[in-house]
């Protein structure tokens, strides 16, 4: 009994090594005394002379064909109907809305929507008062005063006072053309808004009411993305990757961030486009990393490799 016991540990460790040598054999592939270059050949050449071969091919050239026509039709559809929506909406009851109700549509309430265009408009309000001082010393201002023409008079001989007067009332005049058009431009950013909601709103719809145009649009991006050869995956990447968060980048997201804000007629906030730019640039570039660790590296290894090699 003893040496059963002392024998048992031994039948374990055997047992246990039989196992592992026969997993080995089953995951080690089937070998054949031919080539597999060889074999692979004699498979095409069978498949070529197969008779029903040239159908095959048609067959997959049509579903193909179909393929794209329907992706690039429901591309076609997700940009073009939101945008549609989006100018109906701005110039129909949205439009209609805006100006009715909103102070800023009022002509006894506010102008500006926020202190940038207020400040804005000032700025030009004054550059036009400084330009026409300055056409009047130059004597060019009957250019800018056709009612001088009229009367026959040259610019010496109008009193001081009398040409102060005359640029205080074009002066006045293009106050309420610039009031004018920052008040349309106040309406149009709150306009901007509801409208960009109905087109998100419109996006969202199309897709959820189309699932089987997106799974087409993902196989048709999935064989264009990975149909692509090694150099031309990596050259995307690079140029994604240093456009999006590479060295000059945030000046780009600088301009993003103003003319957001100017879209929707939020106050530019220097602060808040600092931090943005500080750390949103870092998360993407986080992500961009990972989706190359996680996925590309797993379905196209060669090209993690060229890009590698490219970005340095």
């Amino acid at each position: 009994c003893q040496d059963n016991i002392n024998n048992s540990p031994n039948n374990i460790s055997s047992n246990s090594s039989l196992k592992t040598t026969e997993v080995l054999k089953n995951d080690q592939p089937e070998t054949s005394f031919l080539p597999r270059s060889l074999l692979s050949t004699f498979k095409r050449i069978k498949k070529e002379l197969d008779p029903e071969a040239e159908e095959d091919v048609i067959k997959k050239f049509r579903k193909s064909k179909v393929k794209t026509i329907t992706s690039v039709r429901f591309i076609l559809l997700l940009i073009l109907v939101p945008l549609l929506m989006h100018q109906l909406s701005k110039i129909t009851f949205v439009g209609y809305l805006v100006d009715r109700f909103l102070p800023v549509s009022s002509q006894q309430e506010e102008i500006f929507i926020n202190r940038d265009l207020e400040e804005e408009a000032l700025m030009e309000l004054r550059k036009y008062e400084e330009e026409l001082h300055f056409q009047m010393y130059l004597g060019q201002a009957p250019e800018l005063f056709p009612e001088l023409y009229e009367a026959g008079k040259e610019i010496s001989e109008i009193p001081k006072l009398e040409r102060e007067e005359l640029i205080e009332h074009k002066v006045e005049e293009k106050a309420q053309e610039i009031a004018s058009e920052y008040k349309n431009r106040s309406n149009n950013a709150v306009k901007n808004i509801f409208c960009d909601l109905i087109s998100l709103i419109t996006f969202v719809g199309i897709i959820s009411t189309n699932r089987r145009d997106v799974e087409i649009l993902k196989s048709f991006m999935d064989d264009v993305i990975y149909g692509l050869s090694d150099s031309a995956k990596a050259f995307i990447l690079i140029l994604l990757t240093d456009m999006f968060v590479g060295f000059h980048s945030p000046h780009g997201w600088e301009v993003i961030l103003e003319n957001v804000a100017k879209h929707f007629g939020v106050a530019e906030s220097r602060d808040f486009n600092f931090l943005f730019i500080a750390t949103f640039p870092v998360i993407l570039d986080a992500v961009f990393k990972y989706w190359i660790f996680r996925y590309l590296n797993r379905s196209s290894p060669s090209a993690v490799a060229t890009y590698k090699n490219m970005n340095e």
